[in-house]
């Protein structure tokens, strides 16, 4: 046993898992190793079933999980050479909302056979949509009855969020939500998994299933205006229970450290969404800093010191990302998947070509050819809608544009024409909140895009208008998920006493800084405001073409 001392963060995202090792007392990540999900994202059909899924479905296979530790936290330990002597404790983070239904003890019911095969027995990933219509009728009944929780989430209850999802399995398969003794967020069930004990998350029982730390749940009467059968939904199968961020949720159980390679008793702390352990990871501590976590989808975190109601917001929760300030999230469904549309769908073979004899990816390629272009020469506007509205419209049946295509429009038009849709879609989310009295005073970028794509943070330091610093992780989740296990084994273990001082000494940013170019912002508040005039007149009713297509295009398809 040496004196040093290590913790590991794991995150759970899209697609895979990644854990990092990392040095309690200087921060430096000594090894990452990641797994990708044996079933990946479950979209079409079930595992072993030939029967088509649904439209908007997006499941999970919970075993996957559990592979992820037992196969990354034995390779970071071998890499780096370190004991598990010498590693006080384990933290994780999760994708959200993300949710299954599992008996009393935690067994997830897509694990009992005779369920198997019902896709509602499986883990609804965040991006399963087809919730739509539960989500829709409650913010409707939440309008009705004044229901003044509303505006804490901006308004509506996405479809991603945990009730509109349990109505949704209660409407489509009751047999399945009676057989369910809980619905859990992933995040806490996989500390179920490491500790034994079941113990929900402040931030995730506040962000996505309507909790709030002074009033609790909704009232019973408000879960039976939305079905009788849900009157008693929060106390039977949620929980009242609900433990903050920062807190030992318990201690590695001997039969789970046995599988993955570390010793029994180490701190585990209680559950994180991906996005907000990604803030102080960031060396974010304080109010005035948007965090924005770009990957697959971007996440966008402020913490202020009052609650304030912002349009479109996920949600506001007090202590939701650092105790004593309110955690403020909005966000976007579809980043860096529309990047990896593009090259799915739209890309020649020559480039492909073009980019293997040069020895670069596809990206990088596009990315050059991209760079090279003035704003507005490409002659494009797109809306970044390809997996719906998250925020500010809350509106997942939105779907993609692109104006001005021509015969003379090539792959690298359309990828920056995306890359600036997506800063819109930021820049519209920022100006939201300045206007409802949550100042934003500067930027910080974490997450896998802005170590790879140096174009695309400049083109969003023109767009907003503001310096942009970068995170000094790429892997600023699995990294928050580290720090909290430090503050959970505390500082006699060898860790912290908070999260505020674990930042002091773990989290660091890049010397990078974007700043605006003065000539790009002209063009680019020229194209904002013409993506503001298509932004509110497909999203706000004025036109409902895109619902009406993607209404037929379900009806056609049965």
């Amino acid at each position: 046993m040496s004196n040093t001392k290590y913790t590991i963060g794991v995150d759970y995202g899209t697609e895979s898992g990644r854990a990092v090792l990392v040095n309690v007392a200087t921060g430096e990540e000594v090894a990452t190793a990641v797994h990708a999900y044996g079933d990946g994202v479950i979209d079409e059909r079930l595992p072993g079933d030939d029967k088509p899924l649904p439209p908007d479905f997006a499941l999970q296979n919970p075993q996957d999980y559990i592979e992820v530790l037992k196969v990354t936290i034995p390779r970071v330990l071998a890499e780096a050479g370190v004991s598990p002597d010498d590693v006080i404790g384990i933290g994780t983070d999760f994708t959200a909302c993300t949710m299954l239904p599992v008996k009393a003890d935690g067994t997830p019911l897509c694990q009992i056979p005779e369920l198997r095969n019902n896709p509602f027995s499986w883990i609804k990933l965040w991006k399963h949509h087809a919730a739509q219509a539960e989500a829709n009728q409650l913010n409707a009944i939440a309008e009705e009855r004044g229901e003044e929780w509303l505006g804490l989430y901006g308004g509506k209850i996405s479809s991603e969020w945990m009730i509109p999802k349990i109505w949704e399995t209660l409407n489509k398969a009751p047999e399945i939500f009676d057989a369910a003794d809980r619905f859990v967020e992933a995040a806490d069930w996989i500390v179920w998994q490491l500790t034994g004990q079941e113990r929900r998350a402040s931030c995730t029982a506040g962000y996505k299933a309507i909790w709030n730390k002074e009033k609790g749940y909704p009232s019973n009467d408000f879960f039976a205006a939305l079905d009788p059968r849900l009157a008693d939904l929060t106390t039977t199968k949620l929980s009242t229970e609900i433990y903050p961020l920062g807190e030992r949720a318990g201690s590695l159980t001997p039969a789970m450290a046995a599988q993955i390679g570390l010793k029994p008793g180490i701190a585990v702390p209680i559950g994180n969404v991906d996005a907000h352990v990604a803030v102080p990871a960031s060396t974010v501590t304080a109010p005035g800093t948007m965090v924005m976590i770009m990957g697959t989808s971007t996440c966008h975190l402020v913490m202020g010191d009052e609650e304030k109601v912002v349009e479109g917001m996920c949600g506001v929760v007090e202590d939701g990302i650092i105790a004593g300030l309110y955690g403020y999230e909005a966000g976007q469904s579809c980043v860096g998947d529309h990047f990896a549309w593009l090259t799915d769908n739209c890309v020649p073979p020559s480039y492909f070509e073009e980019a293997e004899g040069r020895g670069i990816t596809i990206h990088q390629l596009l990315e050059e050819k991209a760079a090279a272009q003035k704003p507005g020469e490409h002659g494009l506007l797109a809306l970044d809608w390809w997996n719906g509205n998250r925020s500010v419209l809350v509106d997942v049946d939105l779907t993609g544009m692109m104006v001005g295509m021509t015969l003379a429009t090539k792959a690298e038009d359309m990828y920056r024409a995306l890359i600036e849709a997506t800063a819109y879609g930021t820049r519209v989310i920022i100006e939201s909140f300045v206007q409802s009295g949550v100042p934003i005073n500067e930027l910080v970028a974490a997450g896998g895009l802005p170590g790879r794509n140096k174009l695309l943070m400049q083109i969003y330091a023109d767009v907003t208008g503001q310096e942009i610093k970068i995170s000094g992780t790429d892997q600023a989740g699995a990294k928050g998920s580290a720090m909290f296990a430090a503050v959970a084994a505390g500082k006699a273990a060898g860790g912290y006493d908070d999260i505020v001082e674990a930042a002091t000494h773990m989290a660091t940013l890049q010397d990078v800084v974007y700043k605006p170019i003065p000539e790009h912002v002209e063009v680019y508040n020229q194209l904002y405001a013409d993506y503001r005039i298509l932004h509110d007149y497909f999203g706000r009713g004025a036109n409902d073409v895109m619902k009406r297509l993607k209404a037929l295009r379900k009806s056609v398809r049965g």
